[in-house]
């Protein structure tokens, strides 16, 4: 459906080709910025209501939930000044946020909204993922390193411990995900996922395993409660950005957010069919239909699932956090990849016609 303002651009050459990619890229980042602020908005709400208590409420007061606060906080950030410990690396000190954000925005360019509506349709989309995914950690060790702060360093060292251990429970789980979808591209994992029967009956059930240990990984990876040891404020201030102020902060927090919508899409693209609805072959009409209200439906699920956990459980210990990801999730995945691969070998992944 964009294939006429596609081609309108790409008559001007180089110069429209360059247009045509700066606002499929804008059509993503900015939406993304907007639903970061609503996110954090909406977080709060939900916890005080949790905790019985009403959350922000006069900025911005129509209908009594504060819609403007997020946007508050952003901008009384963004004009404070940022300032640089004296024995800092203020080169570093001032990089590392952009290291945690830039993979953070990047990775959105290999997700598909809808079929056929993605900024970039790569074979190899799920290596991209795991590769951009994977390169946060570095914004993070380096803004703990620079900061030359004790609290820093410890937050910035149990980080990267524990994204390097979730990091390999998450490869395992999408690993048999490719196996059973038999490509690597998001695009086609989701309509492999399509089916007259429905695919949660033959896709989600079977790698139901592999979905807990990926959006538990996935937690791990943001982390975010209850896996938030690298910014235990209880134990060590704020971790590795206790140092950090002012726009800088804002960088890294909104790199946090902006993964944890990520985790969120990606969950609901590989194992509960994307923009497919799930009553197709159950019922008929309209809510049988794809499309992509689908997906942003199962993701906000998802998201939601995010200030749940943060509500509603204490923080783990560190060295529960790596047995958990060693001892339980590795070997979990190990074992369900040679299931789905006996699984996909005997075609019981081939979805009736």
């Amino acid at each position: 459906m964009f294939e006429p303002m596609r081609a309108f651009f790409l008559d001007f050459g180089t110069i429209g080709l360059f247009v045509w990619t700066l606002l499929k890229v804008l059509a993503v980042t900015v939406p993304l910025i907007v639903a970061v602020a609503f996110y954090t908005l909406a977080e709060r709400k939900v916890i005080g209501w949790m905790h019985v208590r009403h959350g922000p409420q006069f900025v911005g007061s129509i209908l009594g939930i504060g819609w403007i606060q997020a946007f508050a906080d952003v901008f009384k950030m963004l004009f404070k000044e940022l300032i640089v410990p004296t024995n800092a690396s203020p080169f570093l000190y001032r990089l590392a946020p952009v290291l945690a954000l830039a993979p953070a925005f990047a990775a959105w360019a290999v997700i598909p909204f809808d079929d056929g509506v993605v900024i970039a349709d790569v074979n190899a989309g799920l290596l991209v993922l795991l590769a951009l995914t994977s390169m946060g950690v570095y914004g993070i060790i380096l803004g703990g390193w620079a900061s030359n702060s004790k609290y820093a360093i410890l937050g910035a060292l149990r980080s990267a411990a524990q994204v390097i251990s979730y990091e390999i429970a998450m490869g395992f789980a999408l690993v048999g995900v490719l196996v059973a979808a038999g490509s690597m591209n998001l695009t086609a994992i989701v309509n492999a996922q399509a089916g007259n029967d429905g695919f949660l009956e033959f896709f989600f059930v079977p790698l139901f395993p592999l979905f807990l240990v990926y959006f538990i990984s996935g937690v791990a990876e943001t982390n975010r409660a209850p896996f938030d040891v690298a910014e235990g404020e209880s134990e060590i201030v704020a971790g590795f950005h206790v140092e950090y102020s002012g726009s800088a902060f804002a960088i890294f927090f909104l790199a946090e957010y902006a993964n944890m919508i990520l985790v969120s899409f990606l969950a609901a693209l590989l194992f509960l069919g994307g923009w497919l609805s799930p009553f197709q072959g159950v019922v008929h009409g309209w809510l049988a239909a794809p499309g992509w209200w689908w997906l942003f439906a199962k993701a906000l699920l998802f998201a939601f699932s995010f200030v749940w956990f943060r509500a509603s459980f204490p923080r783990y210990r560190y060295d529960q956090i790596m047995r958990l990801g060693w001892k339980v999730f590795i070997p979990i995945t190990i074992a369900w990849i040679f299931f789905t691969a006996v699984a996909a070998y005997n075609n019981w992944f081939v979805l009736g016609s």
